[in-house]
């Protein structure tokens, strides 16, 4: 794990979104084409603002969330319309969304057929997520039902999570498919999460999710 700490946001925003196009690049010089997985929520929408704009081959990357609240796209709450509102534009409206929900369907439902389609895009190119201070990642949540499958290395493609703290069901990418990324980054603000992070390196994955991703983890910090 490496971590680089920036004096302000917007120059986290500047330089992971630069990071991120050049691991794309990298990966499309050497593959037909690329995949990213990106985490919703307020904190990468900066980061997409810089990379949509990137002149890349987006036409060879497939985009899609880490995980994803089981809801349609017409709510505020889906990570799917933020990352079409501020990711799937500008250059970057070329790349292909991979979109988790399925309108009429349940996450049982729904979960094996998506998964078959995300298995073409396996492994990930790049992966950029997200921690709170509970040192979940995705929607891999401490102490929630179904996390010991989540983080196990046979785990499926995509595991359906129902945290308590949360009023509908989530599907996440498991740890293993997270873990797996070629380039993989994490983007964490404030001195709280910069602990939280250091707390979950002397804890188990079940106590701190993210620790099943960290190997050969960038960790983005800015206060």
């Amino acid at each position: 794990m490496n971590i680089v700490e920036y004096a302000d946001r917007d120059q986290l925003a500047i330089d992971v979104a630069k990071e991120l196009a050049e691991a794309l690049k990298q990966h499309l010089d050497q593959n037909p084409y690329a995949s990213l997985a990106v985490a919703g929520g307020t904190s990468p929408a900066p980061i997409f603002d810089d990379l949509c704009a990137v002149d890349l081959d987006w036409e060879r990357v497939s985009v899609m969330a880490s995980d994803e609240r089981w809801v349609p796209d017409t709510s505020d709450r889906s990570n799917a319309t933020m990352i079409r509102q501020r990711l799937i534009t500008d250059n970057a409206k070329a790349a292909t969304f991979v979109p988790f929900y399925r309108d009429g369907e349940t996450p049982a439902e729904a979960l094996p057929k998506v998964a078959d389609q995300l298995n073409t895009h396996l492994p990930l190119s790049v992966v950029l997520l997200g921690m709170g201070e509970d040192m979940h990642t995705a929607s891999l949540f401490p102490g929630v039902e179904g996390l010991e499958q989540a983080l196990a290395a046979d785990a499926p493609i995509l595991v359906e999570m129902r945290p308590d703290s949360q009023p509908e069901a989530r599907v996440s990418l498991s740890a293993h498919i997270l873990n797996g990324a070629l380039s993989k980054h994490l983007v964490i603000y404030g001195e709280a999460k910069k602990d939280a992070l250091n707390r979950a390196l002397s804890l188990p994955p079940e106590q701190a999710p993210v620790q099943a991703v960290l190997a050969g983890m960038t960790v983005h910090w800015a206060p």
